[in-house]
């Protein structure tokens, strides 16, 4: 692994509490989503047009709860990783990538704004590309736990993009 730095082999309670810190964060993302969401789910969305390609709605949750996990273990890996240089600049992308993330559930769900949705959702996508890709130069497997994520988020673009054309 030339030009890669191995996670610092630190065990104790700082790591435990530096992993539960990354899941309370990212489940507190998620929550915070699923409050806005709450308000128009079975309201707003459902008498939107959808899709011959929309999930069922019962299939939202535990996809989101999985990758919210692999979300924080990838920040967890990347901040106990000995990245000195680009600890900063890493860290600042996970954040970015988190706070779009929360704000596209506000656009669309809260604001019921599915054309600016689509624009934060873009910027999202972006963002969560950027963050891998600097996590990748310490931690590779940080980087990979976020290619579900860049996946899903690729294929809620499409569906964002469709509701747009539709509705």
């Amino acid at each position: 692994m030339s030009g890669m730095t191995r996670p610092a082999s630190r065990t104790g309670s700082r790591d435990l509490l530096g992993l539960g810190a990354f899941v309370l964060l990212c489940l507190g993302i998620s929550a915070l989503g699923g409050w806005v969401t709450s308000g128009s789910v079975d309201t707003w969305y459902q008498a939107l047009q959808k899709p011959v390609f929309n999930p069922p709605d019962w299939l939202f949750a535990p996809v989101w709860t999985l990758l919210y996990l692999m979300i924080a273990l990838s920040g967890w890996r990347f901040w106990r990783s000995r990245a000195d240089a680009g600890r900063r600049a890493g860290m600042a992308a996970y954040a970015a990538q988190l706070a779009l993330n929360l704000a596209w559930s506000f656009v669309f769900f809260g604001g019921r704004l599915i054309g600016p949705a689509l624009a934060v959702i873009l910027l999202l996508l972006a963002a969560i590309a950027v963050n891998a890709a600097l996590f990748a130069r310490t931690d590779r497997l940080a980087a990979w736990l976020l290619a579900p994520y860049a996946a899903w988020v690729a294929f809620a673009a499409l569906l964002n993009f469709a509701l747009w054309r539709l509705n």
